[in-house]
């Protein structure tokens, strides 16, 4: 590991708060007496699950929220949590399930919170989110028409997004390098056939995608579209089946500006993970997404390798981040319980086997077409 990097490791050390001074956190800055507090899953931030006492002198506001506790890295950037924070608003005012963001008792949207850790001082911004009902689809079988309405939530999300881009131009970050700079021997696995997978996708990416960037259509990504971020809530059809609705859409930390085809490589990966037939799954959320937002040509010859590019930026980073947070291991590698057979399934296969499921697939859900 390079110096580099373990400066970085450093910066991005883990909050490590107590459930006793989370809430003393949401008592102090927010103002709200907590009954119940439990940690939340989370990556490189602290999340916690808060239930909110009530009495007769606190009738309003929320009775379940999560605080929200950045690393020290991204408390360096607090324009920047301003700007994702305002965003979740933005879009629940246009009719997204996003998270409300409680204000501090000085009536801001986020603040700084400082903690001895011995051998210095260090600074966290919090915050605290209106907590969303439902489950993540991660933990339910995922249907067809499921995948297609996630295709097609991922393609509005962008779109009302476009909306917004002008109040917050210069703030979000520039256009992504999905994530490149990690170099696969160190961090993944010693298996020779993953590693070869990694070097050639780093290859490919490099000159396939890179050289095209000038073709694709600019936006902002919300960059993280996991089947962890993804809450549904269940209903009752009138035959009595079992219908699904998305009830929340979590963690802006990952939005940036990028490119269309991006965010929908990214939520075909994720959709992939937890599906018994991989493969058919980026025809329904391609599908779902082109309903909204159809795909250029050049856009969809990259598709492919976008989301094997994505596979491997996700699986090595976690196992990275793994290596730096052992006891965080059962949140991090989510991804990697199936990921690696994924990815290496796709690459057997090759583009063209796997383009021609996602595009007949595609071409199923087309007026007049019956599936």
């Amino acid at each position: 590991m390079s110096s580099g990097d373990g400066q970085q490791s450093q910066a991005l050390t883990k909050p490590a708060f107590s459930e006793v001074q989370a809430s003393a956190i949401v008592d102090s800055v927010f103002g709200l007496k907590v009954s119940k507090i439990q940690p939340l899953p989370s990556y490189d931030d602290q999340n916690f699950h808060v239930c909110i006492s009530r009495t007769k002198d606190t009738t309003d506001g929320p009775n379940e929220c999560v605080l929200k506790i950045n690393n020290t890295e991204s408390s360096k950037t607090p324009d920047l949590i301003e700007v994702q924070s305002h965003i979740m608003m933005f879009l629940r005012a246009a009719g997204f399930p996003t998270a409300s963001v409680y204000r501090t008792k000085g009536d801001h949207i986020t603040s700084l919170t400082s903690i001895d850790s011995g051998s210095e001082i260090k600074s966290y911004l919090v915050r605290l989110l209106t907590y969303l009902p439902g489950r993540p689809i991660a933990e339910i079988p995922i249907s067809s028409q499921l995948l297609y309405e996630i295709g097609r939530l991922a393609a509005k999300l962008d779109k009302t997004l476009e909306h917004s881009e002008g109040q917050h131009a210069g703030q979000i970050g520039r256009k992504p390098e999905w994530r490149q700079g990690v170099h696969p021997g160190s961090q993944c696995s010693n298996q020779n056939r993953k590693r070869e997978i990694v070097e050639q996708v780093i290859q490919l990416f490099k000159d396939e995608v890179m050289t095209k960037l000038s073709h694709f259509r600019e936006c902002i990504n919300h960059g993280d579209l996991n089947d962890h971020n993804i809450l549904i809530e269940s209903s009752k059809s009138a035959c009595g089946d079992a219908v699904y609705q998305v009830s929340g859409i979590l963690d802006f930390d990952d939005m940036s500006y990028g490119y269309y085809v991006f965010e929908v490589a990214i939520t075909i990966m994720y959709m992939m993970i937890e599906s018994k037939t991989p493969i058919q799954v980026g025809g329904h959320v391609l599908a779902g997404f082109e309903s909204v937002i159809p795909l250029t040509p050049v856009e969809r010859g990259a598709l492919f390798l976008l989301v094997c590019s994505r596979f491997c930026q996700s699986l090595v980073l976690a196992a990275y981040s793994c290596h730096l947070y052992p006891e965080n291991e059962e949140y991090l590698m989510i991804t990697a319980k199936t990921g690696w057979r994924h990815l290496q399934q796709m690459f057997d296969m090759g583009q063209k086997a796997v383009e021609e499921i996602w595009f007949e697939t595609a071409k199923s859900y087309e007026p007049g077409i019956s599936m």
